[in-house]
């Protein structure tokens, strides 16, 4: 059990200690003023009367204590922030979390969602447009610079199971019908005559962690960061444009027929063939493993008063419940008893490497994608 669990616990056990102790008083003080009201009917003096008054104003304020323990069960409202690939999986997560916290508190939860690109949906929240509570983003990156902002105590990531990672995916390479162009591996992306749809990693999160599944592909392998270099390079020379977001190169790849190839995330690629959309996709050998993280905004959620029922929800997204609503849509689970539930359901992948694998986020944020990083410098070698 979390800290923050333990918290909430002890203090549902102190809320109820209370409540029975003022219903115990109410009870007592009951007793004594139906004597009073007897013995000042029979004997009708100044002092019984006076007890009678006192004792009344004390039985009001009693009842009144007991009263005010029901408004605190008011509505909450909590505002939940996620990039958009994860509404599907919120709104089956979200209704049994709502049930849970009824049954549990007797309080209703009412969620105001909003969703869209993480860098965006970042961006927002930081500007103070998106009064998030809690922050279900694409990159651990994008809560980082929450937490720089100062709506985020640092150490977020340790607050919750799994270092903050609630959803994971892989990088999945589509290709078109009959795979013409033979593309099995991340080195073939860099042949003659193929051509990748890609989105721009300065604006879109799914194209860093393209960019980094690129560049582990030779550096996890083995490879130095020259041969790394060389690689990614020869790639985007293959790739004619950067879209602005995952959403626009897929529209390119998928609704105007252009390019051979289209990297994106495991889970879209799985969902969208068990809902009738036949794709051919790779799930490469050698791959990263997608990890999108979840946090309580702690400077929002202390000004809403919404810091219980904020840190109940992010601790239930790690739950056998919640988790298997992520597993039907095709994430792979971070929960270790679903994780193991539903293995044989995903292909094989031999081994994955992590953000961390490549240095951590402030450094690949140096490393690759300031001005005049190794990105910049594969872009400039696209064009030589």
């Amino acid at each position: 059990m979390t800290e923050p669990q333990q918290q909430t616990q002890v203090g549902n056990y102190l809320a109820q200690a209370m409540q029975i102790y003022r219903q115990k008083a109410l009870e007592v003080m009951k007793f004594w003023y139906q004597r009073r009201i007897r013995s000042w009917l029979n004997g009708r003096t100044i002092q019984s009367f006076a007890s009678l008054l006192l004792i009344g104003a004390v039985l009001s304020m009693l009842v009144a204590s007991c009263g005010s323990s029901s408004a605190n069960n008011a509505d909450v409202k909590l505002r939940l922030v996620s990039f958009s690939v994860t509404k599907a999986a919120h709104d089956q997560i979200i209704p049994k979390f709502v049930e849970k916290w009824k049954q549990e508190h007797n309080q209703n939860v009412i969620f105001e969602q909003s969703y869209g690109g993480s860098g965006a949906q970042t961006a927002a929240v930081i500007e103070g447009s998106q009064k998030a509570d809690i922050v279900h983003l694409a990159l651990p990156w994008d809560v980082s610079k929450i937490q720089k902002a100062g709506l985020i105590k640092p150490g977020w990531e340790i607050k919750s199971p799994r270092n903050g990672i609630v959803s994971r995916s892989v990088a999945t390479i589509v290709t078109r019908e009959g795979n013409p162009k033979d593309i099995y591996t991340w080195q073939d992306l860099a042949k003659n005559g193929v051509t990748l749809i890609a989105a721009n990693p300065k604006t879109s999160g799914i194209a860093i962690w393209e960019f980094l599944a690129l560049w582990g592909s030779v550096t996890q392998a083995g490879g130095d960061e020259t041969t790394a270099l060389d690689y990614v390079t020869k790639v985007y020379k293959n790739t004619p444009t950067l879209t602005k977001d995952a959403r626009e190169a897929s529209d390119l790849f998928f609704q105007k027929g252009q390019g051979d190839v289209l990297i994106t995330y495991e889970n879209e690629v799985i969902l969208a063939e068990k809902t009738g959309t036949k794709l051919p996709y790779v799930v490469p050998k050698l791959n990263i493993s997608i990890d999108n993280p979840v946090a309580v905004v702690d400077k929002n959620v202390d000004k809403h008063g919404t810091r219980k029922v904020a840190q109940a929800f992010v601790d239930y997204l790690y739950s056998v419940e919640a988790q298997r609503e992520f597993a039907k849509l095709q994430y792979r689970p971070v929960n270790p008893t679903v994780a193991q539930e539903v293995l044989s359901e995903y292909p094989q992948v031999d081994t994955l490497f992590t953000s961390q694998d490549l240095g951590g986020w402030d450094n690949i944020e140096k490393k690759f994608f300031v001005d005049g990083a190794i990105f910049d410098k594969a872009i400039a070698g696209k064009k030589a």
